[in-house]
């Protein structure tokens, strides 16, 4: 995200290189599904369609490359929940074709998203039109934002698949309500570990565990993991990966290739996600680390504590870093959850590390600042809301200090740190 410039006169303050659209950690919007159970129709194998947006996700679409459908008639949702929604597809292979384990599972490769105004109940032939065309797709699962108002179908129709013309496909397809923000929508970055704890595909999901904690949620979930990357890998491609990422919350997970053997060294795995913290923040999202896993194979465990001591730095150096799970002391507390290689988790662990990061991330996002927010403009977090909290909120502003606590600053509740924060918060105090 490029920043804006702007130069303000308030009071005797000047503000410049003012950053306008920056994320609020606390404040998490639902974005819920609103295509589950819907009327689904496909083209090839139409018996197969009810499983692309049933509850289940072990169960799929099977499409057909080059010319089928999934479509959804969403003519029953109220059209206020569908002014603008998110529609995501999900496929089991590796995030994307890189490293030294590329797997492609009958991934859609070259599609388009399509809207049709036509009334409810009878599978339309005619009036599609298409609002995304996406060729040469790598990655396993992409989100795509589409103006819906005044609509009432959906489809995703595919012509390529594993960049073949020809060839069987396999998604689940969801619909999220987003006419108010893009809020609830997550990504997990990460080598194997990430890839098996945070596959959506099998077992019980991050996103279903959320919804177990609290009703009102049923986060988009992308699993960004690949098998045998490094934090190098993760940020020569991040910027791409980013690219075409419209949500909100972006966690970090590299490390583990790093120490086997001592591959990056410590010092490199700092730089290297530091770096990728920046892209995150840059694109106006909010990043997620958490701590390396534990491991019983030596070839990692001799090295481990000194990269997971790079996190703990991160953590104090960058406020704005969201703490993810600390799987360090977790699975030094629980090593039955790791397989017969000592790194990687078994089936079990793999299910504790997604119930895990769903409790975690409730606690330190969803319900993050509930008690410590009371103070509103306490900025520099002293316990009172003074002139030093202007002071505070202006150099942020001016892009020479960061913010521990984005809820307190926002006072004008918009989900945006702005001079109109600062002005709120002079009237405040003025008052």
């Amino acid at each position: 995200m490029k920043k804006k410039m702007l130069a303000v006169m308030t009071s005797g303050l000047m503000l410049a290189a003012l950053p306008m659209s920056l994320p609020v950690c606390a404040a998490v919007r639902p974005n819920p599904v609103i295509s589950r159970n819907c009327p689904a129709y496909s083209g090839t194998n139409p018996a197969t369609a009810v499983a692309g947006n049933d509850e289940h996700y072990f169960s799929f679409w099977q499409g057909a490359a080059p010319d089928d459908y999934l479509a959804y008639d969403l003519s029953g949702v109220p059209e206020e929940n569908r002014k603008i929604i998110d529609a995501v597809w999900y496929n089991t292979s590796a995030y994307d074709v890189i490293g030294l384990y590329i797997n492609r599972n009958q991934e859609p490769s070259d599609y388009t998203i399509e809207i049709n105004a036509a009334e409810g109940g009878t599978y339309p032939e005619d009036g599609w039109e298409i609002v995304e065309t996406v060729t040469g797709n790598t990655l396993s699962s992409r989100q795509h934002i589409v103006n819906f108002e005044g609509y009432n179908w959906i489809r995703l129709h595919i012509t390529g698949v594993d960049e073949k013309t020809e060839g069987s496909c396999m998604v689940n397809f969801d619909i999220h309500d987003v006419s108010e923000g893009v809020t609830d929508s997550w990504i997990f970055y990460g080598d194997s570990i990430t890839a098996g704890g945070m596959n959506n595909c099998y077992g019980t999901g991050f996103a279903t565990y959320i919804n177990r904690l609290d009703e009102n949620y049923f986060p988009v979930q992308e699993n960004g993991g690949i098998g045998g990357i490094t934090s190098t890998d993760g940020l020569n491609n991040i910027d791409r990966w980013l690219s075409v990422f419209p949500g909100r919350y972006v966690s970090i997970a590299y490390g583990t290739n790093d120490a086997w053997g001592n591959q990056s060294g410590a010092q490199k795995y700092y730089e290297n996600t530091v770096a990728m913290i920046q892209k995150v923040l840059d694109a106006g999202k909010i990043p997620v680390l958490p701590k390396i896993p534990h491991a019983e194979e030596a070839g990692v465990a001799d090295y481990l504590d000194d990269y997971n001591a790079m996190i703990d730095r991160i953590y104090e150096e960058i406020p704005e870093v969201v703490k993810g799970p600390d799987f360090d002391a977790i699975m030094r507390e629980h090593p039955e959850y790791l397989s017969s290689d000592g790194v990687h988790p078994n089936s079990e662990g793999y299910e504790e590390m997604r119930r895990i990061w769903a409790e975690t991330m409730y606690q330190n996002v969803y319900t993050a600042d509930s008690e410590s927010s009371s103070v509103k403009g306490d900025v520099n977090q002293d316990g009172k809301c003074s002139v030093a909290d202007i002071i505070k909120l202006q150099k942020y502003l001016l892009g020479r200090e960061k913010l521990a606590s984005w809820q307190r600053a926002d006072l004008t509740e918009d989900e945006i740190i702005n001079i109109y924060d600062l002005i709120a918060l002079k009237r405040m105090l003025l008052a």
